[in-house]
């Protein structure tokens, strides 16, 4: 049993590194399942049995690049936990906004983040909220950031990333994003200081 969900696993890991290397290629709109399963080399059936349309392909593969990445935070620090917090939050925001699915998601096909960001949460959020709930509270615990409920200071955090994250490159060039995720830093720092 184990063996076949490894096997499991790892067929979803090469349909969604297929549908990966196609959306940066030709983006949503014209991305089929036909099109993930010849690529991935499996079956239309097999791909149905995973998803029912492309749109939760997607949704699975964002899961899994922004998760990754989400999860690069996942050590709490015992100690003086709002500055591992905050530079956690600004490279994950670095990485985040530069990450080629992002950017082809926003160049091609924006409306696919219209829904995370006015309609519903999806699993890459609740994880985003469960690490930055556990930092805080951690923060809290050792007295590094402010006293509060830790699952509020969490969405605040995690509403004004988004900001830097979908709208910096709006306001900045290239080139500042340095100077403005120094300003993210200084923002969260002053914010979360007890």
């Amino acid at each position: 049993m184990s063996q076949q969900r490894n096997s499991d696993r790892l067929a979803d890991e090469g349909i969604l590194d297929a549908a990966y290397d196609l959306l940066l290629a030709i983006g949503m709109r014209r991305l089929t399942m036909a099109d993930i399963a010849r690529h991935a080399g499996v079956s239309r059936a097999t791909m149905y049995r995973r998803w029912p349309n492309v749109t939760a392909v997607v949704g699975a593969l964002v899961t899994r690049e922004f998760g990754r990445l989400a999860t690069s935070l996942a050590a709490v620090p015992e100690h003086d936990a709002r500055p591992a917090l905050v530079a956690g939050v600004v490279q994950v925001v670095g990485a985040i906004r530069t990450h080629p699915l992002l950017r082809k998601i926003i160049e091609v096909d924006p409306e696919l983040l219209l829904p995370y960001l006015v309609e519903r949460r999806g699993q890459t959020t609740d994880v985003q909220l469960a690490l930055l709930e556990a930092y805080l509270a951690a923060g809290i615990a050792d007295g590094s950031v402010r006293p509060g409920e830790a699952a509020l200071l969490a969405r605040a955090v995690l509403l004004t990333a988004w900001s830097f994250v979908l709208t910096g490159p709006l306001l900045v060039s290239d080139r500042d994003c340095t100077a403005l995720d120094a300003e993210l830093a200084e923002l969260l720092e002053r914010y979360l200081r007890p």
